[in-house]
């Protein structure tokens, strides 16, 4: 791969590569299928227009930034302090496929930020959006404070600001009831601490079983004001009410209406109107709900942690030396702790240093990325790919981080350390993912922030109104309004988006989807047509030479198949490789270098050959520079006609020989497709070949001639997918490297294969981990049954105020009916969004 990976690390979009990479990576790109960088994909030259169009990074991901990720960035290059860093506006072109920066999912611009500094601290109360509610209207009360970011499910808020120090941020955070745990930059969050403690939960039986032992009093005939009735209920308050008693006063004081404001006024006003056993009910009843929630939320947050916890915590490590005495590997002269000399050691694997040789027994986890050294094995990644059959290892194959391994004893040298895996950047993207906001949950804190006060202001004129105008006493209308009150609590609804949309990417991932984010689960089911690019996506993309047609009759097949290897030569272009491979095989002669080699971008490749010029590539390459005589015309279009693939040699202006290459389909390709458009998706085939040549391949694949876009250029695939965008939302999918200009330009952009690729995991919307056609379908059905919960979500939570209100206004109401209500809603969409983690990894 062209050394440019790296440096997307973190980018939303690919950088396409620079002609400078593109050409020492793969002098060859013409057949009409421009450059594979070795993925075997069909793309004619994206490095040429690429960069033309922006969307790549402009800077490598420095110590000083000029734009927001919406995210934690995994910086390479470390921080000289703890949690902050400095945000310039030097680098103002930022890519517009940043998880955040993009045209899709908005966020701060370059403006806003250069010159903050930007801290991440650990909020351990922080569990749901009423205490971001009240965090972020404190800390924008703060001079400095430009922009803040929350990650509920990991309890980690991003300030960014322009202070000196962070002292007055701790300070209000501190305000809010709440602690601040300052990260670094690459931290983790740490560890949790239990959802719920043991001694909240034995508070929480004795004041469920103080407030119901009032309420039984109560109905039981004894006076609600009595002595035994109030001690009960004061009891109950104290055991299980304090910290909702302690939020609201907080809530009071920052002038923030939420949930512990409301619950703390109605057990206020229960108990003023003397309903003694009614305030201890609802303060018990919100407690348990706000326990049962944070249940609920662990859970979720739990799924996603199981990612990073799929690869042991040590490994066998190598220590022995070398024959003369020198340490061999970082890890030499450490002390093997057996008795009989073992050469290897268990350490923690974040002791573990690139190039370490490690052992790893059967039956046990990858512990790190490396390469094999010794041992063949099958090796089980269904945890990274969703593909459940084992895949066989040998000397020289990639090992990737909590795979397991079969029955054979491995040696591995290590390539990715702990933090840098496969495995850690899946985590970490699942993690900035479920942090930003879907579309859904943007739309339901736009619609609590109306609701809440809207039904405040009703409850206080149902209290008021009714008694002022002669329609009753205060006592029962005053009574209805609290219940009232404690119906305007949005709880229920603002955290069912959340919690749905984190479990449906765990679900995803556990399936080896990677989704960056709700915004593209929720867009996956709007999509209206989707683009596939036909070489290595639709098809194996190892194409193998089946005929050679000499057209000179001093020119043997074997000969014109020596030149075109001669001329591809070092090439990484897959056709290219396909040509060498043959002459290999068959002929196994030297391939002498070739004089003046230069490569004609989207054509192919030319050169000088004992004096005489040479070229080779594809049909747009042979008109250009020789005329197609007859022969050679009919010899085209009959090869075209069965969907081979032609490279055109020419010698001085002629045509002298031409060379077919065929590709076989994905034996899923056809299955998959036919269940995509049975989901109501228009399909799309994207081929920079020959028309026949893809008009060919579709009919094997099912797919109608006018579904198949060829021959296509690197611009005209992005034109081609800007012309589908214009019809309706769109998805593009390819390998997440070469396909940039048209999968940036894709509502959706989708790679394959992107446990091979470290720029496609980082670059696409979706990353399939497994070069696997069929789970395309299955990101399609998640995204349906997203919205469906979602739907039920907003319908049940709304639905049980709606009935309870009715109650209310019907005289049928009562506190705690409405908390039960509220408490039931909570708990009901939290676990009606967990459904959604069902959908298990394969076995």
């Amino acid at each position: 791969m062209a050394s440019h990976d790296h440096d997307q690390a973190l980018s939303g979009r690919p950088s396409p590569p620079t002609p400078q990479q593109s050409d020492q990576s793969d002098r060859h790109h013409g057949h009409g299928h421009g450059h594979g960088h070795g993925h075997g994909h069909e793309h004619e030259h994206e490095h040429e227009h690429g960069h033309e169009h922006g969307h790549g990074h402009g800077h490598s991901h420095s110590h000083r930034h000029g734009h927001i990720d919406g995210h934690d960035h995994k910086h390479e290059h470390g921080h000289a302090h703890a949690h902050a860093h400095t945000h310039a506006s030097e680098s103002a072109c930022c890519s517009p496929g940043d998880l955040t920066a993009s045209p899709k999912a908005p966020a701060f611009t370059d403006a806003e930020l250069a010159g903050t500094t930007r801290n991440r601290y650990y909020i351990g109360g922080m569990d749901c959006p009423t205490e971001e509610a009240l965090l972020r209207r404190r800390l924008t009360q703060e001079s400095g404070v430009v922009a803040l970011q929350f990650d509920l499910i990991n309890r980690v808020m991003d300030v960014h600001h322009r202070l000196p120090d962070d002292a007055p941020l701790r300070a209000a955070i501190a305000d809010t009831g709440m602690t601040a745990e300052p990260l670094a930059d690459t931290s983790p969050p740490p560890a949790p601490m239990p959802a719920v403690s043991r001694s909240l939960r034995w508070r929480m039986a004795v004041a469920g079983v103080a407030a119901i032992t009032a309420e039984v009093l109560a109905f039981a005939g004894w006076h609600e004001a009595g002595l035994p009735v109030i001690a009960l209920s004061v009891a109950a308050m104290l055991l299980g009410g304090l910290p909702t008693l302690r939020k609201g006063w907080i809530a009071l004081r920052s002038f923030t209406l939420n949930i512990h404001l409301l619950m703390s006024l109605a057990v206020i006003g229960a108990v003023v109107l003397g309903q003694w056993p009614e305030a201890a009910m609802v303060v018990w009843l919100f407690g348990l709900s706000e326990m049962i929630e944070s249940l609920s939320l662990a859970r979720a947050r739990d799924a996603i942690r199981a990612l990073s916890q799929l690869a042991p915590e040590t490994a066998w490590v190598k220590t022995d030396t070398t024959t003369d005495g020198k340490s061999e590997g970082p890890h030499a002269g450490m002390n093997s702790g057996t008795a009989g000399g073992d050469p290897f050691t268990r350490i923690p694997v974040e002791q573990v240093r690139a190039g370490s040789i490690l052992r790893v027994p059967p039956g046990e986890r990858v512990p790190l990325d490396g390469q094999v050294l010794q041992g063949r094995s099958s090796l089980n990644e269904a945890a990274l790919t969703g593909e459940a059959m084992p895949v066989d290892k040998a000397p020289g194959d990639r090992l990737l981080a909590g795979s397991v391994n079969g029955d054979g004893l491995l040696l591995m040298q290590v390539t990715s350390i702990k933090g840098q895996t496969l495995l850690d950047r899946m985590a970490q993207a699942v993690q900035q993912a479920q942090s930003q906001r879907a579309p859904s949950q943007a739309f339901i804190d736009r619609f609590a922030r109306v609701y809440t006060p809207v039904v405040v202001l009703a409850a206080l004129a149902l209290a008021v109104l009714p008694p002022l105008l002669g329609f009753g006493d205060w006592h029962a209308w005053l009574y209805k309004g609290l219940v009232l009150l404690v119906i305007a609590c949005p709880c229920a609804l603002v955290i069912s988006t959340p919690v749905t949309i984190v479990s449906g990417l765990a679900a995803a991932a556990r399936r080896g989807i990677l989704i960056k984010g709700g915004l593209y689960l929720e867009k996956m089911r709007q999509l209206r047509t989707l683009a596939l690019d036909k070489t290595g996506t639709l098809t194996e993309g190892r194409p193998a030479l089946v005929a050679v047609h000499s057209f000179d009759a001093a020119l043997s097949e074997d000969d014109a198949l020596h030149l075109a290897a001669r001329l591809d030569a070092g090439s990484a272009h897959p056709l290219a490789q396909a040509i060498v491979a043959a002459q290999a095989e068959r002929l196994r002669r030297p391939l002498a270098p070739v004089d003046h080699l230069q490569n004609q971008p989207g054509l192919g490749i030319t050169g000088e050959m004992e004096g005489q010029a040479y070229a080779l590539g594809n049909e747009r390459l042979a008109r250009q520079h020789a005329t197609v005589e007859e022969p050679a015309q009919r010899a085209a279009e009959a090869l075209q006609a069965q969907g081979h693939t032609l490279a055109w040699l020419l010698r001085g202006g002629r045509v002298i020989a031409l060379l077919a290459l065929a590709d076989t389909p994905r034996p899923a390709a056809a299955p998959t497709l036919a269940r995509l458009r049975a989901q109501g998706l228009d399909l799309v085939m994207l081929s920079g070949d020959h028309r026949a040549s893809a008009e060919a391949m579709a009919t094997r694949l099912g797919l109608p001639t006018q579904a198949v876009q060829a021959p296509l250029l690197p611009q005209d695939k992005l034109d081609a997918v800007a012309a589908l965008a214009a019809r309706g939302p769109v998805g593009m999918v390819g390998d997440g490297v070469n396909d940039a200009p048209a999968m940036a330009r894709a509502d959706v952009a989708i790679a394959m294969g992107a446990a091979g690729s470290a720029t496609a995991l980082e670059t696409a919307d979706v990353a399939l981990m497994g070069d696997d056609l069929t789970q395309l379908p299955v990101l399609i059905d998640l995204s349906h049954r997203t919205a469906r919960v979602l739907t039920q979500n907003i319908v049940l939570a709304l639905g049980l105020k709606v009935v309870v209100a009715g109650l209310t206004l019907a005289g049928l109401g009562s506190l705690w009916l409405a908390v039960l209500a509220d408490a039931g809603a909570s708990l009901l969409v939290v676990l009606n969004g967990l459904r959604l983690l069902r959908d298990q990894r394969p076995s």
